[in-house]
């Protein structure tokens, strides 16, 4: 089942992965589920990923992925289940990807599965949740022929 999904670019999208290419990353990460889901992925530059990184998080400088998770008002019905907002620097993660020495599209990949992951309740702030969460983004990027980004 397909994802319902919004890309929005706020930069020049020509050096960005297609909505192709995250509609796949995001299918492949969610595909364990039965519900029809549903995201808005926004890739943004660096000054708006500070903005709302030091707002949220009280963090003075940009982060690769913000995960903004919805919740359901209780009185509200729907048959899609709207998980949240994900937020992505391209610039940070351009910037990861030289550092890390991984291909911009295969980190991509990674960050895209990482914040939808946030998006379903998954973290990294304890070791044993961080090593749950990292096991399953292995395994989701497998299933794309993607190498282990925690080599």
């Amino acid at each position: 089942m397909s994802t319902e999904l919004e890309v929005q670019y706020t930069v020049d999208a020509s050096q960005l992965p297609s909505r192709e290419d995250i509609q796949s990353w995001v299918d492949t990460a969610l595909k364990p589920y039965t519900q029809q889901f549903s995201i808005c992925i926004r890739i943004v530059d660096a000054d708006q990923s500070q903005a709302l990184n030091s707002q949220y998080r009280g963090k003075e400088r940009p982060t690769n992925v913000l995960s903004f998770p919805f919740e359901t008002p209780d009185c509200v019905t729907q048959q899609v289940e709207i998980l949240g907002d994900l937020l992505i620097c391209a610039p940070v993660v351009a910037q990861e990807a030289i550092e890390q020495q991984k291909t911009l599209f295969d980190h991509w990949a990674h960050m895209t599965i990482h914040g939808t992951l946030h998006l379903l309740g998954f973290d990294h702030i304890e070791d044993g949740e961080a090593e749950e969460m990292e096991q399953l983004e292995r395994e989701i990027l497998a299933k794309l022929n993607i190498c282990d980004p925690y080599l």
